[in-house]
């Protein structure tokens, strides 16, 4: 392999730059021991493919470091665990993938509202109804537009290389402390089943803050009250308000997205997850025939990286948004974007994958 290609893989494998070990892992095994790295000691589940390899991992490593690892009798009851677990302070995450994570909305929902921090993986596979393994993009608006009962918002973030897989889990934790507040890791099935080289070491010091209103028993101090339910005149109002500044500073703060090839480009290109690596090949075919294509990749699903669109589609008026379902994502960047653009969809959806080829007929057709 050139030095030319080693370095383009090292980009779009998300290695470049970084030090450490490379080690050819599953990217379901490299989320899991990002968990692992990032203070994760609780884990509860049920077994759901393609996301098994998590669960297995864990099962394996978790006693050695002194934690818990608990198959539930559903997803339902895993959900509900980590709640318990995330009110005494302790990091926790589950996983599953399309049908388990629907079982665990309520769960969400009620975790959300109780302001504790925990991290839920969803390997997306195709549905919906039971669907089957295949991988697919098609939960993005269950993770992003909350999927679950009441005002309340999930921060997502979606990864688009195995090393991504342990990265972005680490920072999930890392959020979800800040924020108090789930955040969700999704990939579809294609990212949690392949193997790449992947360094699994963290970019910066893992850090786990003191928090002052864990429920640890209250003997020597004051009273502290974790709850979702209000029942006063407008408490549950100012609680949804004052919920919502929370998820105004996530805006702010947290958008997240890569950009490639945009400054000279006259077509953008956006996408997320694997669909977004297949862009990458597209756009270099497209390159290689002349034409100025751009991506944008949202890394933060919610918040949704507006500002990187809106910037982007001011002075880029041809918008191809590129996703494997039947059109979700693009509804935020028509939102985001200059409303003077033009905004086309391709997508493929129940298992369905863009080959780069199908991508640049688009290109062209633009």
């Amino acid at each position: 392999m050139s030095a030319e290609k080693i370095l383009e893989f090292a980009e779009v494998s998300g290695t470049h730059g970084r030090r450490g070990e490379l080690q050819l892992i599953k990217g379901n095994v490299a989320l899991a021991e990002g968990a692992l790295q990032a203070g994760c000691r609780f884990y509860f589940g049920y077994p759901i493919t393609p996301q098994n390899d998590i669960p297995e991992y864990l099962s394996d490593k978790l006693p050695e470091l002194g934690g818990t690892f608990i198959q539930a009798e559903s997803e339902i009851a895993s959900i509900n665990m980590v709640m318990g677990a995330a009110a005494s302070g302790a990091r926790a995450m589950t996983s599953s993938s399309g049908p388990g994570i629907s079982l665990m909305q309520e769960g969400l929902s009620y975790i959300s509202g109780a302001e504790l921090p925990c991290v839920v993986v969803n390997i997306m596979r195709c549905g919906p109804g039971l669907g089957g393994i295949s991988p697919t993009q098609g939960d993005y608006f269950q993770a992003v537009k909350g999927g679950g009962h009441g005002d309340y918002r999930n921060i997502v973030l979606a990864p688009a290389s195995v090393q991504e897989m342990f990265d972005l889990t680490i920072l999930a934790f890392e959020l979800a402390d800040k924020y108090r507040n789930p955040a969700v890791t999704l990939a579809d099935a294609i990212l949690g089943q392949m193997k790449e080289p992947a360094i699994l070491r963290p970019a910066k010091p893992v850090v786990i803050p003191e928090k002052d209103w864990i429920l640890t028993g209250a003997c020597g101090r004051p009273q502290r009250v974790i709850k979702t339910l209000y029942l006063g005149d407008g408490e549950q109002e100012a609680h949804n308000l004052e919920l919502k500044k929370k998820y105004d500073l996530m805006r702010l703060n947290e958008q997240r997205a890569e950009s490639y090839l945009v400054d000279d480009a006259d077509l953008l290109i956006v996408a997320f997850g694997t669909a977004s690596r297949i862009a990458r090949s597209a756009i270099r075919m497209a390159r290689g025939e002349g034409r100025k294509v751009g991506l944008i990749r949202p890394i933060t699903l919610f918040p949704f990286p507006d500002r990187a669109v809106r910037e982007a589609t001011g002075r880029i008026h041809d918008v191809l948004v590129v996703e494997m379902n039947t059109g979700q994502m693009v509804e935020d960047v028509r939102l985001s974007g200059a409303p003077e653009a033009q905004y086309r969809f391709y997508g493929r959806p129940g298992g369905g994958v863009p080959a780069p080829e199908e991508i640049l007929e688009q290109i062209e057709a633009m």
